[in-house]
């Protein structure tokens, strides 16, 4: 196998990990197991994917409250954060975290955001270090397109502008802000147009084609780390569940989400693959059967852990 071949079937595998990974903790969480509420990424596999493979180790991420994806793509286990999301001691974060404040210094994870919006400026003090470092590090930040209408998202893009801070800012637009649908409460004609004012490059970009993310985040990416400062990338995707597991989704339009699941980034990718025989039929069966072990594992690993015990329940609350 080629090095090309190696490097986009590994792409494949990661969505494959995001969406089965997706999919248990909906299980999980319809059988009482998780407590709290999920929010999940199923069907935005290629945004997070896309976005982190250009990613090193030490590069940063902030992610928002939809961030299992982002957390997997840039390399944290299926194990630790699915004891994580079930409160179990065995958790990145001890299972105090949960969904929605996990984080990772070993990968660079920022962590997960319960605000809306609440990554940005956490991504923007990281390349600021970065920056000061001076070794080539960047930070990418993570949020809806309910993030939009947020004043600090400007004030955000309008300090990386100017320090031009080495800042990938990356709207995940999947058409609603919680319940509602981004038409309803997002003035103006052009998206791009609220990075374009600060002369940050921005682009619209196909979020359920990964080839496309990937190309979009590389441009991103080795900018920042030459010193041209932040990107703006806006990736068009779609949430395949609810605002939150529970949600049953009535507003939606049945046509629509028709219309994208016919683009769901992971059968399209894998016709990519069969097309241009990087991959065969067999082979990406593998990599799912593999993937399919390998996160039957993590829920065994999760629920094998215990809970954390009430008596350290003061630990780790300062430095």
């Amino acid at each position: 196998m080629t090095d090309q071949a190696q490097q986009l079937t590994e792409i494949y595998r990661r969505m494959v990990l995001i969406r089965q990974f997706e999919e248990q903790v909906r299980s999980l969480y319809s059988g009482g197991a998780v407590p709290g509420l999920v929010h999940l990424c199923s069907g935005q596999e290629a945004s997070a994917v896309g976005a982190c493979f250009p990613l090193n180790d030490d590069d940063f991420i902030a992610s928002s409250h939809r961030g299992h994806g982002h957390c997997l793509a840039k390399g944290m286990r299926p194990g630790p954060l699915m004891a994580e999301i079930l409160g179990r001691s065995a958790g990145y974060c001890g299972g105090r975290s949960g969904s929605l404040h996990v984080s990772d210094p070993a990968t660079g994870n920022l962590g997960t955001n319960g605000i809306v919006g609440g990554g940005i400026p956490l991504a923007a003090g990281a390349a600021l270090g970065a920056r000061a470092r001076g070794r080539g590090q960047v930070a990418v930040c993570f949020f809806g397109d309910g993030a939009l209408n947020q004043g600090l998202v400007f004030e955000v893009m309008n300090m990386a502008a100017i320090w031009s801070l080495p800042v990938i800012f990356i709207c995940e637009n999947n058409g609603y802000g919680e319940y509602t649908a981004i038409g309803d409460v997002t003035a103006g004609n052009s998206l791009t147009a609220r990075g374009e004012v600060f002369d940050i490059p921005s682009s619209l970009v196909d979020g359920m084609d990964v080839l496309e993310v990937l190309a979009a985040s590389r441009a991103a990416v080795s900018l920042a780390r030459r010193g041209g400062g932040p990107s703006f990338l806006i990736f068009n995707t779609y949430r395949y569940g609810g605002h939150h597991v529970g949600d049953r989704q009535d507003y939606k339009d049945r046509k629509e989400t028709e219309a994208w699941e016919a683009k769901d980034p992971i059968p399209r990718f894998a016709n990519h693959l069969l097309e241009r025989r990087l991959a065969d039929p067999s082979g990406l069966a593998a990599i799912e059967e593999g993937v399919a072990e390998e996160i039957r594992a993590a829920v065994e690993f999760a629920k094998a852990s215990p809970e954390p015990a009430p008596g350290d329940l003061r630990r780790a609350l300062y430095a």
